[in-house]
C-alpha cells in the first residue's frame, strides 16, 4: 500500500524527534502570532491604536513564518511530500488559524503512514 521511496521517514519518526517537534511547535507559534498580528492591525486601522504592537508582534510572526516555511519545506522533503502539497502546508501559515489545521493533518497523515508500514515507535502523539 505504501511506497517504500516515498516516506521512509515516516517508519524512523518517534514523538521526539526534533524536525517534528520543530514543525509542530513553528506551526502554533505562526497561528498566534497571525492571529495576534491581525487583532492587532484591526485595532490600529480600525481605532488608531496599537502601532506599536503591530510592528513588535508583526515582526515576530514574520520571523516565525519563515523558520516555518523552511522546517515544513525540510520536512515534506524527508517524508517525500509532492511539491504542490508542501506549498499548501507552507502557505497554511499565511491564513489565521489554518497552521492549525495544517499541523493536525500532517500528524494523522504520519501517524497513518505509520501504521500502514507497522511500525511500532512510530507517532503516538
Amino acid at each position: 500500500m505504501s511506497d517504500p521511496d516515498l516516506g521512509g521517514y515516516a517508519r524512523s519518526v518517534n514523538k521526539s524527534n526534533r524536525l517534528l517537534m520543530a514543525y509542530r511547535v513553528l506551526a502554533y507559534v505562526t497561528g498566534v502570532g497571525l492571529i495576534l498580528l491581525c487583532a492587532s492591525c484591526i485595532a490600529w486601522y480600525g481605532f488608531g491604536v496599537a502601532e506599536v504592537s503591530v510592528a513588535i508582534v508583526g515582526t515576530i510572526h514574520g520571523w516565525a513564518f519563515m523558520a516555518y516555511a523552511v522546517v515544513a519545506f525540510t520536512l515534506g522533503n524527508k517524508m517525500g511530500w509532492p511539491m504542490w502539497r508542501m506549498a499548501f502546508v507552507i502557505l497554511a501559515g499565511t491564513i489565521p488559524t489554518c497552521s492549525f489545521i495544517a499541523e493536525r493533518k500532517v500528524m494523522e497523515d504520519i501517524r497513518a503512514q505509520s501504521a500502514d508500514d507497522g511500525a511500532e515507535s512510530l507517532v503516538k502523539v
